[in-house]
């Protein structure tokens, strides 16, 4: 049975890991806190932001250089990549989300991105309107990849979890959704390898987002 779809955003419905380090890499520079590489970044892909660059800087998530590094990344990817989100949309995204609400299929947002900020970029994107939640990691007080953020999601769609599939693109998303009691949908196409993906034994992996479709339509 299938009755909802939580989807990641970032590297999921958007093609943006790419985006997301090269952001990072200038708002570090910008803020003089040069060190981090490319790759390390890359890793930090589905975590918020201040836990990302606290990790990156290796100092605390309150520290003055982490927020700044934060406020400076949020202001450039306002201005850079909201506007240009729909052309950031993976192939097929558009339509398919689009065939899977007409189906019925209920769907919602579960990001490590803030929530105004993932609203905003949904909207620029021309797909808010097919989602009924959004939920960011600022709606719960543990995010990714503990459990409440897809807890949140089911709870506010009004069912079951195991009525439920989670889609995304990083470990993050399959901790949270096993965690939560939730199946998922592994993507190959974002910012973690297949093989780093496979490591955590996802009951379902699509190559892109067509074979999501078929996925969800099987369990449908």
């Amino acid at each position: 049975m299938l009755n909802a779809v939580i989807f990641d955003l970032d590297g999921t419905l958007v093609d943006t890991p790419y985006v997301i380090v090269q952001t990072a890499l200038a708002a570090l520079e910008e803020k003089g806190c040069t060190g981090p590489t490319a790759d390390a970044i890359r890793a930090t892909i589905g975590l918020p932001l201040t836990i990302a660059f606290s990790g990156l800087l290796g100092l605390p998530e309150d520290h003055g250089n982490v927020l700044g590094c934060v406020d400076e990344y949020r202001r450039l990817w306002r201005e850079r990549v909201v506007p240009r989100s729909k052309e950031f949309l993976y192939p097929g995204v558009l339509e398919g989300i689009a065939q899977l609400h007409q189906s019925g299929v209920r769907m919602g947002v579960a990001t490590s991105k803030a929530q105004a900020g993932a609203v905003a970029q949904l909207e620029a994107a021309g797909i808010a309107r097919y989602f009924e939640v959004v939920a960011g990691y600022d709606a719960v007080s543990r995010p990714k990849p503990e459990p409440d953020l897809a807890l949140y999601v089911v709870d506010k769609l009004g069912v079951l979890p195991e009525s439920a599939v989670v889609v995304g693109d990083t470990t993050h998303d399959l901790l949270m959704a096993r965690a939560a009691g939730l199946r998922a949908i592994a993507v190959t196409y974002g910012a973690q390898s297949e093989a780093t993906l496979r490591g955590e034994s996802p009951p379902f992996v699509a190559q892109d987002f067509a074979g999501v479709l078929a996925i969800l339509k099987s369990l449908a």
